[in-house]
């Protein structure tokens, strides 16, 4: 895994330090990298089998999903993807038949209009949610955007939890770990799945 910026840097640093580092990436390196990422997901067995699959839509400079999403729906797989509530600081998913009908949100990441149903824990069983961060360790602990959404969202998630990210996003590390935060299971970077260690 790459360098990280040390255990003792808390979240806000490394949050900014990461934040930097992916907006220097330039954007042909991203798209090759992305494109890597989601080869290797999609020969991904976990993947493959999930009757639905839970994703966030990419946002910015974040691994792409959006490519990913438009695949799947045009092959007819179930995917969902989540919308927020700033009010309850809460998050849940959405089923989705294409990526047109989302609405701006928070922070302008396209979201279901609040009149569609979201999913039930029941619904969620064995599904695989994809999951994004700044960076990640070889446990699959991460270190978002700070909202927590993610983390009380995965406290109750029954299905498998998959991290996408770059080379450049990935920690030699252990990063900071609060009481709330929530591992991935998998991770997926550019050609390469591996199950974090602490499921080993």
């Amino acid at each position: 895994m790459a360098s990280s910026y040390g255990t003792d840097a808390d979240k806000s640093s490394l949050r900014s330090n990461y934040l930097r580092v992916r907006r220097t990436v330039p954007a042909r390196l991203r798209i090759s990298s992305d494109e890597a990422i989601r080869r290797a997901l999609r020969s991904f067995d976990v993947f493959r089998r999930a009757p639905i699959v839970l994703t966030y839509v990419s946002f910015g400079a974040e691994v792409d999903t959006r490519a990913l999403i438009e695949e799947l729906l045009d092959e007819g797989r179930r995917v969902a993807v989540p919308r927020v509530d700033r009010a309850a600081h809460k998050m849940a998913f959405h089923e989705i038949e294409s990526l047109e009908g989302l609405v701006p949100g928070t922070m302008g990441i396209l979201e279901p209009p609040g009149d569609t149903p979201a999913l039930t824990v029941p619904e969620m069983v064995r599904t695989a949610c994809l999951v994004p961060g700044l960076v990640f360790d070889g446990a699959g602990h991460r270190v978002g955007y700070g909202g927590g959404y993610y983390d009380r969202f995965l406290a109750f998630y029954p299905g498998n939890k998959i991290g996408l990210a770059r080379v450049t996003q990935l920690s030699s590390n252990p990063l900071p770990v609060g009481g709330h935060d929530v591992p991935v299971d998998f991770l997926v970077s550019e050609g390469t799945v591996w199950g974090c260690s602490q499921n080993l």
